[in-house]
């Protein structure tokens, strides 16, 4: 009895060091985004590969599967904000019209509804449909993230509210605290890229009245 409580705190301890080193990474990610330094992909491939597994060890199937995506989206968008603007140089800020939102977030619900609906028939996965809803919520916010979507903050805002309560549940403590100061620092985000934004409207109003 008591080797196997020796094992299960020694499990404990890797899986929970390995989280703090995940977390670091992810709160270093979140920083650089706000400042728009191509350095945040570095950090969000790495913080992505340790979710990976640990999202996978406490049976969180979509969280762990989004975090392939995550490292695969680090590439794309490293290269997007360096070469994605006009003539290969660096990507501004851009928007959404309200109806490609409308749009996304009903495409968001159904194939939730639908993950979710698969997950409870064929799988023990925690939070089915919860777990499909902010899973696939990040797919496309992730994609906002790196074509520098403005309303990404806004997104991530509903995404992390709602993954604090999947992660405390699953005892994944120092994640859900990570969420509650990524739900901070989104709002801080928010207000950093609109002021981008506007600066970058106000730019092209000068050079159209100049030429």
């Amino acid at each position: 009895m008591n080797d196997i409580t020796q094992q299960l705190a020694d499990t404990w301890s890797q899986w929970l060091g390995w989280e703090l080193v995940a977390v670091t990474l992810a709160l270093a990610y979140l920083v650089l985004a706000v400042r728009q330094n191509a350095l945040c992909w570095y950090a969000g491939f790495l913080s992505t590969a340790i979710y990976t597994a640990l999202y996978w060890n406490v049976s969180l199937l979509m969280e762990s599967g989004l975090n392939v995506y995550y490292m695969a989206m680090a590439v794309y968008g490293w290269w997007q904000w360096r070469h994605g603007g006009r003539g290969d140089t660096e990507l501004p800020v851009q928007t959404w019209r309200w109806r490609t939102h409308l749009l996304v977030i009903g495409g968001i619900v159904l194939v939730s509804l639908a993950s979710g609906t698969w997950l409870t028939m064929f799988t023990q996965a925690a939070w089915p449909y919860l777990d499909s809803f902010t899973t696939w919520a990040a797919v496309v916010t992730t994609y906002m993230v790196a074509r520098k979507v403005l309303e990404n903050w806004l997104y991530w805002m509903v995404i992390n509210s709602l993954q604090m309560i999947i992660l405390w549940e699953r005892s994944l403590y120092l994640t859900a605290l990570l969420m509650a100061l990524y739900l901070i620092i989104s709002v801080f985000g928010w207000l950093s890229w609109i002021r981008d934004y506007r600066g970058q409207s106000n730019d092209r109003a000068e050079e159209a009245a100049c030429a």
